[in-house]
């Protein structure tokens, strides 16, 4: 750890589902000595997928952190790289580790040129103001691969200032910039490298306007300063499993590419903070794994300051103060400590007391808080219940370990529906924390179809009276009330209206009224769901002096208002979501014309700024739990979206039969 700051290189390495990620991540790590033979993900070798699930699924579900030091002549440089999930149920982990980079790496298949993915991946490199990217074009030994289409592919989608730094010549690939004479097809690259770094410098233009070429060393210094500015993308070419191009392109980062502190990060407050390594302390977790021997990990990324064992640092998110024990680089499996870790570092600290993902660990007395990570709201929801008592006994436990290791999911008590609901990016994702909630916390549990939290409403004026009189020997029970019930589109908190003239009903004995009616409206008439919206209206009633009683008051004012509901023409109302869907071109006819199967309808469609096709629908809940999966398989994988909540709606009167048949069915079988 002992290199300097400025011989440090960062970087993330993102792309589409099977465009080459982990495969060059295997390379990478396989020429820099982290593993003594290349990793293959075809035959459970790979050393980023290590875990079952990855095995088993043969896709990428964590973001793996890397370290290792590369040399070039004299010069040692420490290389931290991060390999990323490329499935959109796996975003989340993306986010992370677009803020623990300093630059990203996007993979860009030969064959299939770039993807929604590696759009998908730039313009979340862009939102998070990550403008260094290069791109790595992966898969030049399949058939059908195509470097000149692929190379176009990225500069049309992306810009001009896409140049390709190094390419297949001869059957090798090699740095255009090492060699002198270049086949006639590569000069016009070369050119597209001379003309993006003479932009970057008024001296390098010039001289290129006068002399009409610049050398090699001019070239880099010029292609340095624009990709630290986020405005030339260089591109690489490499074969991660024959190796060709691997060392290419890592002397090409060392040399080009950004050190810690060209780009820059922000607090909260819109403070830059210094990548200096004698700077007090600030670091964020940027992902928490739960390791099945030293229990929580915490992997950090350090932007200021120096970390050691033994050092206390505060959580400036939560107030606490944790001890450092020890500092572990995690290489696949291996776990190697370290000394010590400086600005642009990545380590993984074990067993904090109370630290969690997104939390900024700072030294003592400096209250610098990150920015908090941005993550995708859930898209898929599934009911969750164990399967014996015992698991019962651990769900709460599994489900936080669960829910501390992973932001994107969440899980909520649904009090209409009495269900435990598990929220996640995709039904892939789902079934991946079940795995790992059985292997974390020898927890088993079943995932089924949640039901829908309808609600009750009623649509017109409606008239409810209840005379509870009951004598059963000493003091008897005497309640009556009358009441309106109406709607209350706007929700007004002032539901409860008091008209009594007269006495007619005490005031000491409204609070049991107002207490009746709020009970019942916890199960409405219809089929049994809360009751929303409504305005009540007391406007007459009796008592008697002795037999009434609260009690007596509640019971009369539930089943006037139950009355009531009858008579206020009742309807059933479902919660209706919006759906933002990314999707190429040639698949908006089939989603669009999706919409009205799913009782949905399209509101509008439009290009973004990625020139993805992008359809806003809305739908209803009942008809979209399995979306997710739907939209995977219309696409082939290449479709996406984000739902969020939008408001109820009426039932309509086919579906809302069904509904109230079926509630009715369930009572009689619960009475029986």
């Amino acid at each position: 750890m002992a290199i300097p700051v400025s011989n440090v290189r960062n970087f993330a390495i993102f792309g589409h589902s099977g465009s080459g990620k982990t495969a060059l991540t295997d390379a990478i790590a396989f020429k820099l000595g982290l593993n003594d033979r290349m990793g293959l993900t075809t035959n459970g070798s790979s050393v980023s997928d290590t875990s079952d699930e990855e095995k088993v699924r043969k896709i990428s579900i964590f973001s793996v952190p890397f370290s290792a030091t590369h040399k070039i002549g004299g010069d040692e440089y420490r290389i931290n790289f991060i390999d990323t999930p490329g499935a959109p149920d796996f975003f989340g982990q993306v986010r992370g580790a677009v803020c623990a980079a300093d630059f990203a790496v996007i993979t860009v298949d030969a064959v299939s040129g770039v993807q929604v993915g590696t759009r998908r991946a730039w313009h979340i490199c862009k939102s998070y103001n990550l403008s260094s990217v290069a791109f790595v074009i992966t898969g030049m030994d399949k058939e059908n691969a195509d470097f000149a289409a692929a190379l176009g592919s990225i500069r049309d989608a992306f810009g001009v200032n896409c140049v390709p730094v190094t390419a297949p010549i001869g059957g090798k690939i090699c740095n255009i910039l090492d060699i002198g004479e270049l086949p006639s097809e590569l000069e016009e690259m070369k050119t597209a490298l001379s003309e993006a770094a003479a932009e970057t410098d008024e001296e390098l233009m010039n001289k290129y306007f006068e002399e009409g070429e610049l050398s090699s060393a001019e070239i880099r210094q010029g292609l340095s300063a624009g990709i630290s500015g986020g405005s030339v993308y260089p591109i690489y070419t490499v074969l991660p499993i024959k190796g060709d191009g691997v060392t290419e392109f890592l002397d090409s980062v060392c040399r080009l590419l950004p050190a810690p502190g060209k780009r820059e990060f922000t607090d909260v407050e819109g403070n830059a903070l210094s990548a200096d390594p004698a700077a007090p302390v600030v670091a964020q977790v940027w992902k928490t794994a739960v390791d099945s021997f030293m229990g929580q990990l915490n992997y950090i990324r350090v932007f200021s300051g120096t970390i050691t064992p033994g050092m206390t640092l505060q959580n400036n998110d939560n107030g606490g103060k944790e001890t450092i024990g020890s500092m572990i680089l995690m290489i696949g499996k291996k776990q190697i400590a370290v000394a010590s870790a400086g600005p642009g570092d990545i380590v993984a600290l074990p067993k904090l007391k109370n630290t969690k993902t997104g939390d900024t660990l700072a030294a003592v007395n400096n209250g610098t808080v990150m920015k908090p990570i941005d993550y995708p709201q859930p898209v898929c929801f599934m009911a969750v219940t164990a399967k014996t008592q015992a698991d019962e006994d651990k769900l709460s436990t599994g489900i936080k370990r669960l829910l501390d290791s992973d932001p994107t999911l969440k899980f909520e008590k649904d009090i209409a529906t009495k269900e435990g609901v598990l929220k996640g990016l995709g039904d892939v994702h789902l079934d991946v924390a079940v795995a790992l909630m059985r292997t974390q916390s020898n927890v088993n549990v079943n995932l089924s179809v949640p039901k829908v939290p309808y609600r009750e409403a009623v649509t017109s004026l409606g008239d409810g009276h209840y005379k509870h009189k009951k004598q059963s020997g000493g003091r008897g029970q005497y309640g009556d009330v009358y009441m309106k019930i109406e709607p209350n589109p706007d929700n007004d908190p002032n539901w409860f209206l008091d008209e009594i003239v007269g006495g007619a009903i005490p005031g000491n004995f409204l609070p049991a009224i107002k207490k009746g009616i709020e009970e019942t409206m916890l199960a409405g008439p219809l089929a049994g769901y809360p009751v929303q919206n409504i305005k009540a209206h007391i406007y007459d009633g009796s008592y008697h002096d002795v037999d009434s009683s609260e009690v007596a008051f509640k019971i009369a004012a539930s089943r006037a208002f139950r009355e009531a509901m009858k008579n206020a023409k009742p309807v059933l109302l479902e919660p209706i979501w919006t759906l933002k869907i990314s999707i190429p071109d040639t698949f908006m006819g089939a989603i669009s014309g999706d919409m009205p199967h799913k009782r949905g309808r399209v509101l509008g469609m439009e290009t973004d700024e990625d020139g993805v096709q992008v359809i806003t629908a809305e739908a209803p809940l009942a008809e979209i739990f399995k979306y997710a999966a739907e939209l995977r398989s219309m696409t082939g994988g290449q479709g996406t979206f984000t739902m969020e909540y939008s408001r109820y709606d009426i039932v309509p009167s086919n579906v809302a039969q069904k509904i109230i048949a079926e509630a009715a069915k369930n009572r009689t079988e619960e009475e029986e």
